[in-house]
């Protein structure tokens, strides 16, 4: 299997960076994608790993979103922090990931993941608006396992 690195293309990975960083202007919040090869066991659990790893618990407001990616394994999950996990409906983050599963099942990875970041984005961005002083607390780049 190829290096998740290149699972996207430079197109696509610009893109991606791109929607994260239109979602980030309207908030407070930060959103992040890791992209791996291998996931043993439960994507969420994994989430909740890397979540950990990428210290995304130390945002100020607590609004940090992972999107995660394992992609030989085809799995995927979203962990967010408990400020924004508090203030959404019950089932939103279900919702976001029936869109994206739609989009993985058409082979359009990009687009789902999109897709979702532009989603949460939304969210982030009316618990969570943009204040003058605001400073990204957290890279935009996607990382990759």
């Amino acid at each position: 299997m190829p290096d998740p690195a290149t699972f996207f293309t430079d197109t696509e990975k610009q893109e991606l960076v791109r929607t994260i960083r239109t979602a980030e202007k309207l908030t407070s919040g930060e959103i992040r994608l890791h992209v791996e090869e291998r996931c043993k066991g439960d994507a969420f659990q994994r989430g909740l790993q890397v979540f950990a790893q990428l210290k995304m618990h130390r945002t100020a407001a607590r609004n940090g979103v992972l999107f995660y990616l394992a992609t030989a394994d085809r799995k995927f999950s979203i962990v967010a922090d408990e400020g924004i996990n508090n203030m959404v409906s019950e089932g939103f983050w279900n919702e976001i990931k029936d869109t994206m599963q739609a989009k993985f099942q058409q082979g359009e990875f990009m687009l789902g993941l999109a897709l979702g970041i532009e989603q949460a984005g939304q969210q982030l961005q009316l618990h969570f608006p943009y204040q003058r002083d605001d400073e990204n607390e957290l890279p935009d780049e996607i990382s990759f396992g």
